[in-house]
């Protein structure tokens, strides 16, 4: 007799977070704190760089300095969020920035979260935890309204099927009522 072993589900493919910082011992930092926790962790060190890497593989979270040569992170941040296709990336702004009106313009350009250096480990994975949560949540809303718009055009199919039947039955028994008369 052969016992076997339960099926487990497979493992969802770890969540895939592009850094991008001009500085490398900030990237560094950050892949230190994010891999452990099983995150496919991708770098890149300018804007430019980042929104090919986004175009060639699109990145469950981005966490994106500000300021940066070339293209800053406000700039990467507008474009992405102006595309349809990157448009639904969460952003965490990190910078050393901390005043109020760039944390705000950081906010309004479509950043999702915002991380002020040096930054801290645990806040650093609370904020991450908690922007792929609400990612994936957002993904199961979209699947479970997928879900319920076929079975509402299924039941709008069948009453319309019903109607028919309907409308043939009473076809039938004004037909079979009428021969009864003559």
């Amino acid at each position: 007799m052969t016992i076997s072993q339960p099926t487990r589900s497979p493992q969802p493919p770890p969540a895939n977070i592009l850094v991008v910082d001009d500085n490398l011992d900030n990237l560094r930092l950050l892949t230190k704190i994010l891999q452990p926790q099983a995150y496919a962790v991708r770098k890149s060190l300018n804007g430019t760089m980042a929104l090919q890497a986004i175009q060639h593989q699109p990145p469950d979270l981005i966490l994106l300095d500000i300021n940066m040569p070339g293209l800053n992170g406000f700039e990467v941040c507008q474009r992405l969020k102006a595309s349809e296709t990157t448009a639904h990336i969460p952003i965490i702004f990190i910078s050393a920035i901390d005043q109020v009106a760039d944390k705000v313009r950081a906010f309004e350009l479509g950043g999702q979260d915002y991380i002020t250096k040096p930054v801290q480990e645990l806040e650093v994975l609370a904020r991450v935890r908690h922007q792929l949560l609400i990612q994936q949540q957002k993904q199961q809303l979209k699947h479970e309204l997928q879900i319920r718009q076929q079975a509402e055009l299924q039941v709008r199919q069948l009453n319309a099927d019903l109607t028919n039947v309907n409308h043939n039955l009473e076809y039938q028994v004004h037909a079979s009522t009428y021969r009864d008369w003559e």
